[in-house]
């Protein structure tokens, strides 16, 4: 049953804390769509309402993490690196676990300039012959079209595999430029469901490009520590929202009544 929206009361920034506070990599992008978001919901425990999970797409992706770690165990290719030419094969090491692990540890960075402890939780990382670490990412959808990485949603994910680079680089780790994406796109043209979905997979190379992020988390921090609420993005529609609501709100709640009850005159 819903529980309504609550403020969250864990996981906040205490700037009188000894310890060194820790930023995930949706909190990084949070900051980057916009700083008042950001700062409500990791200052102030005030976070934007959430999503339903997308349980399919999570299902996809583990699907995709046990068929890769078969290969993983015999130091061998998956077949479809072998179908892109890519000259890698999985990782394996004993801090796969570790990395992948997004809720409690994933790659952690202690960065020194602002203090905090960056981390992120990644699906897969692969390493060349190079000895070069690569990030790759799994992606579910369901569309006609051919699948790419050019969309609006998709500049979101090319800046989290960059996150995921930066992160690495930050521990001491050479990765390469070149990141990967495996696309599941689950097809629609059948003629009958029949309790069966199929999917083709497509793997699409990026160049990513962190140059972007250090002035970032710098700006992040100091956001954080300030007592100042930021200005929102003028393009958040979650900050749109809450000004909107508010001026209706307060042009339209009537003056308290006896007894101490309001009421809307809505």
């Amino acid at each position: 049953m819903p529980k309504g929206y609550q403020k969250r009361t864990r996981n906040l920034y205490d700037p009188n804390a000894s310890e060194s506070f820790r930023v995930s990599r949706t909190k990084i992008d949070l900051f980057h769509e916009c700083p008042r978001c950001f700062y409500l919901d990791v200052r102030l425990g005030v976070p934007r309402t959430s999503f339903p999970a997308f349980t399919l797409n999570n299902a996809v992706d583990e699907l995709m993490k046990r068929e890769f770690d078969i290969h993983r165990a015999k130091d061998e290719a998956h077949p479809l690196m072998k179908t892109y030419k890519i000259d890698a094969v999985p990782l394996n090491d004993v801090r796969m676990e570790e990395w992948r692990d997004a809720l409690r540890r994933g790659i952690q960075y202690h960065h020194k300039p602002t203090g905090l402890i960056f981390r992120g939780g990644v699906d897969d990382i692969w390493i060349n012959s190079k000895g070069e670490l690569i990030v790759v990412d799994y992606k579910a959808t369901s569309k006609k079209e051919e699948v790419n990485i050019e969309g609006y949603w998709q500049q979101g994910y090319k800046r989290q595999v960059e996150i995921y680079q930066w992160l690495l680089r930050g521990i001491g780790e050479k990765v390469s430029p070149t990141a990967y994406f495996v696309y599941v796109n689950g097809k629609s043209d059948a003629k009958a469901f029949d309790g069966r979905l199929e999917f083709e997979v497509k793997i699409i190379p990026h160049e990513g490009d962190t140059s972007w992020i250090e002035p970032l988390v710098i700006k992040l921090a100091e956001c954080l520590k300030g007592d100042v609420v930021p200005a929102p993005n003028e393009t958040c529609e979650y900050c749109g929202y809450r000004e909107a609501a508010g001026k209706e709100l307060q042009a339209r709640v009537k003056p308290k009544k006896e007894g101490g009850q309001k009421s809307l005159g809505l």
